[in-house]
């Protein structure tokens, strides 16, 4: 497994003081992450290997695996190399408790679980391929659980894009797990790789760790070259400038030879005198070897004996001698797979295959392609040598090209692109507009799964170009596409003029093309903050769409009115188009919805501005499942945080953190910034209500980072009031009101709709409080009541009269304070707001005490903890613990023996423990999935969580655990009694 590395390592102490003591603690249970970084041969390989024996001899799981130069687009190469062979041995059953969902990822990733993988999960658009690194995540953990794991991720900086992601979501969301991951790489020609790997090691993390690599001390150098010679060995140091490998490969070629030797320190290449040392081994060797050694460094590292010799054109019997030359020189060595070699370091390799005459090189890399395919290798191993081999106007290389591009598509984007681009370059002039859209839009699509929207914009401009007159369809379809791309980039206004001039060119203002356009209009007037004009042009598409026909259009522009009403405070107006849409969408399949997914998006964000929960919930989850079934997952992104929202309002938090974990996650992947921005400022606003206000400012505030130079106003101004929301809790208000007021426009609060302006003056008047401005908060808490009386939608009522409670409650009028945020629990109560409900009851509760009243201050402050305590609302739970604690009376919370080491009963979520009790009751995932209105993925993710929290393997281990803790409460509340 170690093969392959400089095994010789001298020095280095603290490192290895600071690996010792990872693997103390990540075998203990606490999972630890290193970057070890440095120049190319300064021995971050040998640090690693002693890592790895070090974890061997503790009886851990250690596993290696390094990216190669030359292969950078082979889909998750990385991991594969790491982890592929070990996961081949192990039997099938070993990943029969993994979730269907599970392993159709990991089939999708490791060729070891193909036969594993059911088939019936493929992931429909690229946005979704973080549920493989997810999959993989729980993998490590599974892999970790009878010993601990250890996982060695060398060469990171030539890793395939796939590998990259996943290593970054590791970094990002450590597997919960005794497992210890060390990375290898070179920073200076890795920067794409270090941003993401270094951001987490900034943020400080305790189970994060950066080791940079320098020189060799000069006494640990002499014991390494073991020269008796001191003048001798410091001449080494010297031309070597202290780097291992170099000093090696020096003295194991160039004996007394004083030519010159480029500093390490000049650039990232390896010096001339290295690479000088490795070629003089070559001229040493046969024919035959070196032919062999040349056509092993084009198949790969580790190579395929059979591969490489058809590259050299050698029979087997001379190339078995051959690769017995190799060995004993010491320049490649086996590897742990039957008939395949490696050569013994990475720079080895690279200064063979450099050392090639470029028409060699060619020619082998076109044997080794008709050799992969002779063996029936896929096009992705393939498409490797293809692209260094191929001639222009090839469509036999483009076709590999294309097949290879198509199969990465969705799960290694990355790799995806850089093969459509070199089918595009090879494909002849001759070729048909047809072909050449094809390829191009292909391109476009994996160009914006990886956040190049620019570069997917041109590729959509250059389809555009190829278009003929009479191809009206396809020209309008790649319009919206580019207007998309355009909103992407956050060019609001270019997007606008783009739209605009398509629907001037229609010939037929009045078909079901203008309405499409129209609606685009609409929804980019929306985050332009034009919502006037946003109500016009959704006029006018209703208009235009209303004699046509067409059903899901017309849901599409009713829906779309709803918002522009509900955002231009026409709220009885809202109510009625919003019910007329709900009504078309229910009559319609999701077929035809399929074609509209819009019309979902805006009926849930509409439903969600008039607090209809319920409605909002269902269409957003439908809108979620069809665009994940019809590949347009990406296409509605606020699904996902109206989702997110109404949990939140309900009460489960921790469901809508994990909701929205997994949209961060995929939209990091694909770099909309606008999906980031609303997903990371939705997370703040949850992490508060969960009492994590570090998490909650990190979120928001990089949500204001990535919006702040968008003209996408709507995205910008909400991550603003996120941030000032958390600074409030992080207990500074007056910062907290100056950054709301900024990000909102003023003291009126324009930019934001008339539907949730009553909030934002409710926390505005809790800021100005803190800050001891009283006045301020006043007029605060009157342009709440103002806004409330004027909108009439019930949450606006609540927050009107907790904003007056407050501000009642601090003048000394605590009565009228009582009144008022009693007044606020009916309110959120009437549409099932639970964590604003309780929120004032905590309000209602302190008024009450301060007027007199314990007894019913100390009911609603009771009734405050269990219900916070229930929804998750962990932070806002404690401020009503604390002023019953002010009133005489501890609060009882349940505890566990097992609460110290999350698991246990009481560390289920009120979700979790729901489903767990409908699971001791015998129900079915489908079952239980269908009484609580959720789908049964989403069960299975519960069913994993609470597998483990319990510590159980099997549904039937789960009713027991629930019993005896229901018995122990019962007993509990007796002796209370």
């Amino acid at each position: 497994m170690l093969a392959g590395v400089l095994t010789t390592l001298v020095g280095r102490q603290t490192e290895l003081d600071l690996l010792e003591q990872m693997l103390e603690e990540g075998c203990a249970g606490s999972p630890q992450i290193v970057s070890v970084t440095g120049e190319p041969g300064i021995g971050k390989s040998s640090l690693l290997a002693e890592l790895l024996r070090r974890a061997e001899e503790r009886g851990c799981l250690a596993l290696r695996g390094s990216a190669a130069q030359f292969e950078g687009d082979l889909p998750f190469g990385l991991i594969i190399d790491a982890l592929d062979e070990y996961l081949e041995s192990l039997a099938p059953s070993a990943f029969h408790s993994l979730e269907t969902e599970t392993l159709a990822e990991l089939g999708g990733v490791f060729p070891a679980l193909r036969s594993l993988d059911p088939g019936s999960d493929e992931p429909t658009t690229a946005a979704e391929r973080h549920r493989a690194y997810r999959a993989a995540r729980e993998l490590l953990e599974r892999l970790a659980d009878k010993q601990p794991l250890v996982l060695v991720l060398d060469d990171l900086h030539w890793a395939d894009g796939a590998s990259l992601e996943l290593v970054s979501h590791l970094f990002r969301r450590a597997p919960r797990a005794r497992v210890v991951l060390a990375v290898g790489l070179r920073p200076r020609q890795a920067a794409h790789v270090t941003e993401a790997v270094m951001d987490s090691v900034l943020r400080g993390s305790e189970s994060i760790h950066s080791i940079a690599l320098g020189p060799l001390a000069p006494a640990d150098a002499q014991v390494l070259v073991g020269l008796a010679d001191p003048a001798e060995a410091e001449c080494l140091y010297r031309r070597s400038g202290g780097n291992p490998f170099y000093m090696l490969e020096l003295a194991r070629g160039l004996g007394d030879d004083k030519h010159g030797l480029r500093s390490a320190e000049d650039d990232g290449d390896v010096p001339s005198a290295v690479v000088a040392a490795i070629v003089r081994e070559l001229d040493g060797l046969s024919v035959p070897a070196r032919r062999l050694a040349e056509a092993g460094a084009v198949a790969g590292d580790p190579f395929e004996l059979d591969v490489a010799l058809a590259a050299a054109g050698l029979e087997e019997p001379e190339a078995l001698d051959a690769i017995d030359e190799l060995s004993a020189r010491d320049l490649v060595r086996s590897a742990a797979a039957p008939r395949r070699f490696q050569f013994r370091h990475p720079l080895v390799r690279n200064a063979v295959y450099e050392s090639c005459a470029p028409g060699m090189r060619l020619a082998a890399h076109e044997h080794c392609a008709n050799a992969l395919a002779a063996q029936g290798a896929p096009a992705a191993a393939r498409a490797h040598h293809v692209q260094h081999a191929a001639r222009a106007g090839d469509l036999t290389a483009v076709a590999v090209l294309r097949e290879a591009g198509e199969a990465a598509a969705r799960r290694a984007p990355a790799s995806a692109a850089r093969w459509f681009e070199l089918a595009l370059g090879l494909l002849p002039e001759s070729a048909s507009r047809e072909d050449r859209i094809a390829l191009l839009m292909a391109s476009a699509e994996t160009e914006a799964a990886i956040g190049r929207f620019e570069r997917s914009r041109e590729a959509v401009l250059d389809s555009l170009a190829l278009t003929t007159d009479d191809q009206h369809d396809l020209r309008l379809q790649l319009t919206v596409q580019c207007a998309s791309l355009e909103q992407l980039l956050g060019h609001q206004e270019e997007a606008h003029a783009r739209l605009t001039a398509a629907l001037d060119d229609l010939s037929d203002p009045s078909s079901a093309e203008a309405v499409a356009l129209i609606i685009h209009l609409a929804v980019g007037s929306l985050y332009r903050l034009d919502l006037d004009g946003m109500r016009e042009w959704s006029e006018r598409a209703l208009a235009v769409a209303q004699p046509l026909g067409d059903l899901p259009l017309k849901a599409a522009s009713t829906a779309a009115l709803a918002v522009a009403d509900t955002f231009t405070g026409h709220v009885l107006d809202a109510e009625a188009h919003c019910s007329e849409a709900a009504t078309q969408v229910e009559n319609l399949s999701d077929g035809e919805l399929g074609h509209r997914l819009d019309a979902l998006a805006n009926l849930s964000a509409a439903e969600l501005y008039l607090h209809r929960y319920p409605e909002a919930a269902s269409h957003a989850r439908r809108g979620i499942a069809i665009g994940r079934a019809t590949g347009q997952g990406d296409i509605a992104p606020v699904l996902v945080p109206v989702l997110g929202n109404v949990l939140h309002m309900w009460g489960r938090i921790a469901e809508s953190a994990e909701l929205l974990d997994e949209a961060i996650d995929a939209a990091r992947l694909s770099a909309n910034v606008e999906q980031l921005g609303w997903n990371l400022l939705g997370r703040s606003f949850t992490a508060i209500a969960a009492g994590d206000v570090a998490l909650a400012l990190l979120t928001a505030e990089e949500a204001v980072d990535l919006t702040r130079n968008l003209d996408d106003s709507l995205v910008s101004t909400n991550a603003g009031v996120a941030l000032a929301h958390a600074h409030y809790e992080a207990g500074e208000p007056q910062r907290a009101a100056e950054l709301l007021l900024l990000a909102t426009g003023g003291d009126e609060l324009p930019r934001i709709p008339d539907g949730w302006r009553a909030n934002y003056f409710e926390l505005l008047t809790r800021c100005w409080l803190a800050a001891g401005r009283t006045e301020q908060a006043e007029q605060a808490a009157a342009r709440a009541e103002s806004t409330a009386s004027r909108v009439g939608l019930p949450l606006a009522d609540a927050m009107a009269h907790r904003a007056a409670a407050a501000v009642a409650l601090a003048a000394g009028n605590p009565e009228a304070a009582a009144e008022r945020a009693l007044a606020a629990v009916v309110a959120a109560e009437a549409i099932d707001a639970r964590v604003d409900a309780a929120v004032a009851r905590t309000l209602a509760g302190r008024a009450l005490a301060a007027a007199g009243h314990r007894e019913r201050a100390l009911d609603e402050l009771e009734q405050a903890v269990g219900q916070l305590g229930a929804c998750g609302a962990l932070r806002y739970r404690s401020h009503a613990e604390h002023e019953l604690r002010k009133l005489g009376r501890n609060p009882y919370r349940r505890t566990s023996a097992k609460d110290a080491t999350g698991v246990g009963v009481d560390t289920l979520t009120a979700r979790e423990a729901e489903i767990a009790r409908l699971v001791a009751k015998r129900r079915t995932n489908p079952e239980v999935a269908s009484e609580l209105f959720l789908s049964v993925k989403t069960i299975e993710t519960h069913m994993r969580n609470i597998f483990r929290k319990l510590e159980v393997t099997s549904r039937l281990d789960v009713a027991p655990a629930i019993e005896l803790a229901e018995q122990l409460e019962n007993a509990s509340a007796r002796r209370r009694a």
